[in-house]
């Protein structure tokens, strides 16, 4: 099938090639001329394992295309999907879907056949009303159809979750739209990863619903973690302990600095406006949000109590800066605010990530980036692990405190091991143990 992806984004990018694997012919579209460049050019704007190599092979079959020309992309599409950002907006945190909009405008005057529009972007419910709308200006529903197709990718892990997904939700209101979803979908096993039709405002809240309760388990265990530390528990065993429980299960029940990245912020405050429109207000929720906020600081509260009580002076070694590993993405990542608590506090703050640096150097004013961990430690009185990459996992406990000035370890994502970290001469503080 023809399909046109408008959006080069980390969405738009990585669902466009991997529908291109598939064996479909895809157009992505992107304003942006010099991130279409550096796509015809096999650069990547964002860091995502294996996705520098499934482009290039799929451009080289002759499948995968990159054009700031949406007009000639659109015309002949079977799909045309829009995975444009939908960011917090300024004020009162509902998304901003100005980009949807302009972009459904722009098809409307684009489609010359047959076609259905799909939202792949995160709306609010009720947004795919708007964009039939849109298209109704120009067309009749039984040339366009308008279906809602949420995205459910982990960053560092996208590929993967595109082509082995837990399920593929798909809100249409019209059969011939489910039936070009259908075969979109079709190199992927029904039997094992199966298509949920549902209607589209269904379809658009399953989206936020999902992210919200991730997000609540995050911070449930934060919290529980707090607890472990004021009762001698052990917030491991406690999340290994409830994490058995089927109707619990394990994931997301790992304590750490409070949750980023480019979803879960905008879309839990976006569903607490759309709570608000709709007069069914969010509460836990809402609860949620505060609490993470507030947690994010808080680690660097952490650091400056495991120093003594005074940072004034001191210097810092941050290990990590993206929200998560296996990414460079540096929205609402938990180490801008420490970042901030430490300088508040007086202290001087040198920072190592894999892949986020250049991401991060605009949003920490004031940090010594530098080449390694052990660089970073150098002459730190306190080292800091705030994202889990793997490189960090079986550091050189000894060659560490040769280079680290002070003896203060602190780990935010449970990841290094007490008696290794002791015998090289460090003390650990962790977290809800």
């Amino acid at each position: 099938m023809r399909i046109t992806m408008i959006g080069s984004g980390y969405v738009g990018l990585v669902s466009g090639t991997c529908f291109a694997d598939f064996g479909h012919h895809v157009t992505c579209v992107d304003k942006d001329a010099k991130k279409i460049e550096a796509l015809e050019n096999g650069r990547m704007p964002i860091y995502e394992p294996g996705l520098d190599a499934l482009v290039a092979a799929n451009v080289a079959a002759g499948r995968l295309a990159f054009t700031t020309d949406l007009a000639r992309a659109v015309k002949g599409a079977d799909a045309v999907f829009i995975a444009v950002g939908t960011p917090s907006r300024r004020g009162d945190g509902h998304a901003d879907l100005t980009y949807v909009f302009d972009a459904t405008r722009e098809i409307a005057e684009a489609i010359d056949g047959p076609c259905v529009v799909v939202t792949k972007s995160t709306v609010p419910v009720g947004t795919g009303d708007k964009v039939e709308a849109i298209l109704r200006e120009k067309h009749t529903a039984e040339k366009v159809a308008v279906v809602s197709n949420p995205e459910f990718l982990r960053e560092g892990a996208a590929i993967d979750d595109f082509k082995r997904p837990d399920r593929i939700v798909v809100g249409a209101e019209d059969t011939r739209a489910r039936g070009v979803m259908a075969e979109i979908y079709r190199p992927l096993n029904p039997n094992v990863h199966p298509l949920l039709f549902t209607g589209r405002r269904t379809a658009e809240l399953i989206k936020y619903a999902a992210n919200a309760f991730l997000a609540t388990k995050i911070t449930f265990i934060n919290e529980i973690a707090d607890l472990c530390e004021a009762t001698g528990a052990d917030v491991g065993d406690v999340a290994h302990g409830i994490g058995l429980d089927s109707r619990i299960g394990p994931k997301f029940l790992q304590a750490g600095p409070g949750y980023g990245g480019s979803c879960f912020p905008k879309d839990t405050l976006a569903l607490l406006k759309t709570g608000e429109d709709f007069e069914a207000p969010q509460r836990i929720v809402e609860a949620v949000v505060k609490v993470n906020d507030s947690r994010k600081r808080a680690m660097g509260r952490k650091v400056i109590q495991a120093l003594g009580g005074s940072a004034e002076g001191k210097t810092v070694a941050l290990l990590g800066l993206a929200f998560k590993p296996n990414t460079d993405d540096m929205r609402d990542a938990p180490a801008i605010a420490i970042v901030q608590a430490l300088q508040d506090a007086g202290a001087a703050v040198r920072g190592y990530d894999p892949e986020s640096m250049e991401m991060a150097k605009p949003l920490l004013d004031g940090v010594t980036f530098c080449s390694d961990a052990y660089d970073a430690a150098k002459d730190a009185d306190a080292v800091v692990l705030v994202t889990e990459w793997d490189v960090f996992r079986a550091l050189d406990m000894r060659r560490l405190a040769e280079v680290a000035k002070g003896r203060v370890l602190v780990d935010l994502r449970g990841v290094w091991d007490k008696g290794a970290v002791e015998r090289a001469g460090f003390t650990l503080t962790s977290l809800g143990r």
